[in-house]
C-alpha cells in the first residue's frame, strides 16, 4: 500500500511561524511534525509515500528529498501557489499513487495510533473508509456520525481525523483543480460508497499555537511515562 501525506496548507493561523516554515515542518517537541507521520508509516511497513506541497514547497522537498534518509521512497506532488485544497491535491497526485487503495494522512495533525491498524482496516466493500476521533474542545460540533452498518452518515458524534483509505476510482474522471473534499463526502454518503470507523486515539490538529502547545504537552507527558 502507498500513502499520501497532505502537506500543502498555508497555515494562516500559525503565523508568523509559518511565514518562513511550512506547517508540516513546524517543530513539535523538537522534531518536525511530518517526521512523526514518516516514522509511523515506516513502522507500518508502508515505504512508498507521496507528499504534496504548495506553500514553501522547496523547503519540504529539500527536507524530505527522495525519502532515503527516512527509510522510505518519497515522491513529490508540487502544486501551484495557493494549493489545490484537499480533493484537488489528491486528484493531482493520483498518477503517483497507482491503481490500488491508498492511505491519506494530514501533515498538520498528530494522530497517536499504529498506522498499521489504519492500513489494514480494509474498505469493507465500500470505496473509502474515514477514521474518526472524539470531538476535540475546539470542534465540539463534530463532522459525522457512523451508521449501525458502518457507513459514514451525517451527524455530529465524531470529528474527521484527516486519515482515510481511498480507492482511486472514487476520483475517476475528475480534472485537476482547486477542489474541497467535503462535497465529495456528501455525494459518497448519498451513494453509500464511504464507511467510517471511530478510533480511540489521541489526536491533535496543529492549527494554532495553543494547539501546538497542547500536542507538545501530550508528548512530554508520554515521554515521562
Amino acid at each position: 500500500m502507498k500513502a499520501m501525506i497532505l502537506a500543502a496548507g498555508r497555515g494562516e493561523r500559525l503565523r508568523p511561524l509559518t511565514d518562513t516554515c511550512p506547517k508540516p515542518l513546524i517543530k513539535v517537541a523538537g522534531r518536525p511534525l511530518i517526521t512523526y507521520h514518516l516514522e509511523r508509516l515506516r513502522a507500518a511497513g508502508i515505504t512508498e509515500v507521496v507528499v504534496n506541497s504548495a506553500w514553501l514547497h522547496q523547503c519540504i522537498e529539500d527536507f524530505l528529498g527522495d525519502g532515503s534518509a527516512f527509510g522510505l521512497s518519497i515522491r513529490h506532488s508540487v502544486e501551484g501557489e495557493g494549493g489545490l485544497e484537499t480533493a484537488g491535491g489528491i486528484i493531482k497526485a493520483l498518477p503517483l499513487l497507482g491503481p490500488d487503495p491508498f492511505l491519506v494522512v494530514n501533515g498538520d495533525t498528530l494522530l497517536d495510533v499504529d498506522y498499521a491498524t489504519l492500513a489494514q482496516a480494509g474498505l469493507g466493500g465500500r470505496r473509502a473508509l474515514l477514521f474518526l476521533v472524539a470531538n476535540p474542545p475546539h470542534h465540539p460540533g463534530g463532522d459525522f456520525s457512523v451508521a449501525p452498518d458502518g457507513a459514514l452518515c451525517p451527524g455530529h458524534d465524531y470529528t474527521f481525523s484527516g486519515a482515510a483509505l481511498y480507492h482511486p476510482s472514487l476520483f475517476a474522471g475528475q480534472e485537476v483543480g482547486r477542489l474541497a473534499l467535503r462535497p465529495f463526502f456528501e455525494r459518497w454518503m448519498a451513494q453509500g460508497l464511504v464507511g467510517a470507523r471511530a478510533i480511540d486515539a489521541p489526536w491533535f490538529d496543529i492549527g494554532t499555537v495553543e494547539r501546538l502547545k497542547r500536542a507538545e504537552d501530550y508528548l512530554a507527558a508520554k515521554a515521562r511515562g
